[in-house]
């Protein structure tokens, strides 16, 4: 693991305010920090690296920064740009680029010596499918509503008359664009038997029982520390379409939920995780899904200061570090 003052490295674009909290709050205490977006290779940053029988070295250079390879602290993964070809390759020339970037760059992103991650790259990627949630959810212990997940529309409106009321909900949040370009949402809503028409057969689709909750739990995970945030006020299922109504408590998780989420994190290679929640009228948290790189910077400042320095001292001081 390097030590001293070696550098951390924040992958992310340069518009990610969340990140911007983090980063402040490492020069704050004077912690050298690279930040990086792979979208800008190969215009602005640019990559030397050497693999022998002793590993890797080499070095990472950016726009304003270098840094070594082998020097790198830690890794705080974020929300990085896509890889790209350069200004005028097009076509399948430009596709070519994009994909060696992602395997070379994104190779070596990815294999930092001794760099703790905050999260892994692929651990994210193996944490983001839905069924894995869910089915790890349930190993850990966790209460999961029952949720069918189908393109066969009989099926669904037979899971609908049987569990009803129940919510459909998109398996990945994926960009939607309308005709002029605008992206699009697609809330999670409740939907009846009557409702499921014959294009469910197009693609997958996830139902699932609504929970009768009295509030929503938005649970923050950073290593070992929980922020478990009750939120209040939502007067429909998807408390993201009513912000201007919601209040904010931070609340504390029950020893088995708080044994399921850590046993969670564990069983994908964890460090951080955005949980969901729903709490019912007698007190139990129904697990929604676990986002491996979710947003926590838009609560009040009390929570949201909370959040940044657990970040940052899994960053400035990862296990295993020297001092």
């Amino acid at each position: 693991m390097p030590g001293g003052n070696s550098p951390v490295l924040v992958v992310t674009r340069l518009d990610d305010v969340t990140a911007d909290t983090v980063i402040s709050e490492l020069n704050r205490r004077k912690q050298p920090v690279v930040r990086l977006d792979p979208g800008n290779f190969p215009d602005s940053v640019t990559m030397t690296t050497a693999i022998d029988s002793c590993g890797l070295s080499g070095l990472l250079r950016t726009a304003t920064r270098a840094m070594e390879i082998g020097g790198v602290r830690s890794v705080y993964w974020r929300r990085p740009g896509m890889y790209a070809a350069p200004y005028g390759i097009e076509g399948q020339d430009g596709r070519w680029c994009a994909e060696e970037a992602r395997y070379g760059l994104g190779g070596i992103l990815g294999a930092l010596p001794g760099a703790h991650y905050v999260n892994h790259p692929w651990r994210n990627r193996d944490a983001e499918y839905k069924p894995a949630q869910l089915a790890a959810a349930a190993r850990c212990g966790l209460s999961v509503p029952p949720t069918l997940i189908t393109n066969d529309p009989d099926r669904a409106r037979r899971f609908a008359d049987a569990h009803g009321p129940v919510i459909y909900k998109p398996l990945r949040e994926t960009d939607y664009l309308d005709e002029t370009g605008h992206a699009l949402t697609v809330w999670i809503d409740e939907v009846s038997a009557e409702s499921i028409g014959d294009g469910v057969a197009h693609t997958a689709h996830l139902f699932q029982q609504r929970v009768n909750k009295v509030a929503d739990i938005r649970m923050t995970v950073v290593g070992r520390r929980l922020f478990p945030v009750r939120i209040d006020g939502s007067p429909g299922v998807d408390w993201r379409r009513h912000y201007e109504a919601l209040t904010y408590k931070l609340d504390d998780a029950p020893p088995d939920v708080a044994k399921g989420v850590r046993a969670y994190l564990d069983a994908f290679g964890l460090t951080f995780g955005a949980f969901d929640f729903g709490l019912d009228a007698e007190g139990r948290w129904w697990f929604y899904e676990c986002n491996p790189n979710g947003q926590w910077a838009w609560f009040p400042d009390s929570i949201t200061h909370r959040i940044t320095a657990a970040i940052a001292d899994q960053l400035h001081n990862p296990p295993g570090a020297e001092t």
